[in-house]
């Protein structure tokens, strides 16, 4: 399928801001936006929710700072509210946000305060030997073809020390329809208007991440599939002590 939205099946249909052809002006307003509906839709609230866990859990390093590795970073938002939740909880961090488009870092630094302590690497993630306690995405796996979600997946299991989290959209025709709707009716950037409803229908359901799950040798009850309140689909696994 190469457009449009079933279901059944993932649109292949490309975004626009997937085109590293794009001058940086427009895609920096285009991570703005975004980080705009990440705000709107709550949806920094599932990934915070996770590192509670953590610390909950006790699964934090006891003499050294806990290091974070953000995949598809994109404009830093997510990193920078990581900052701040670690700040608030007396939580020592080591952020650092990696994105295979170089306007990226650069966006993102502009937009980070100096006191926010995170570095930012251009690279593509299956080139990547970075490693972290946690590794987490979010709205990066939508961007994937079928193969390359288990490739992540595998990627992720060796590159985390405690945990990884990913955060995604899960594909449904009323968060595509309404979605649609919504971004023209609030006048956002042209490529959230245009890339939005092509991720919905980009986004993986639950049957494809646990065949993900399944083609790197882990069983379900290894990792947890949820969905979070609006059209999120998260799955999140912490290795055993």
């Amino acid at each position: 399928m190469t457009g449009g939205f079933s279901i059944g099946a993932r649109s292949q249909a490309p975004e626009l801001m997937d085109n590293h052809s794009v001058d940086y002006e427009t895609f920096r307003g285009c991570l703005v936006d975004l980080a705009r509906v990440n705000a709107m839709t709550l949806a920094y609230r599932p990934t915070l929710a996770f590192l509670e866990r953590l610390l909950r859990e006790r699964r934090l390093p006891p003499d050294r700072p806990l290091s974070v590795l953000d995949v598809g970073s994109g404009y830093g938002d997510m990193l920078r509210l990581i900052a701040r939740w670690a700040r608030r909880r007396g939580v020592p961090v080591a952020l650092a946000g990696l994105d295979g488009n170089p306007w990226s870092a650069r966006a993102a630094a502009e937009a980070t305060p100096a006191d926010l302590a995170v570095s930012w690497v251009t690279s593509d993630v299956f080139e990547s030997r970075a490693r972290a306690d946690v590794v987490l995405s979010s709205l990066f796996t939508h961007h994937l073809g079928d193969r390359e979600l288990a490739r992540f997946l595998a990627w992720s299991e060796e590159a985390a020390g405690v945990g990884w989290f990913v955060n995604d959209l899960r594909r449904s025709r009323f968060s595509h329809d309404g979605f649609a709707l919504a971004s023209r009716l609030l006048r956002m950037h042209r490529f959230v208007r245009h890339d939005g409803p092509v991720s919905i229908a980009r986004a993986f359901v639950e049957k494809d991440w646990r065949a993900a799950l399944a083609a790197v040798g882990l069983a379900e009850r290894d990792a947890e599939i949820r969905r979070w309140f609006p059209f999120r689909l998260c799955v999140s696994r912490v290795k055993p002590g």
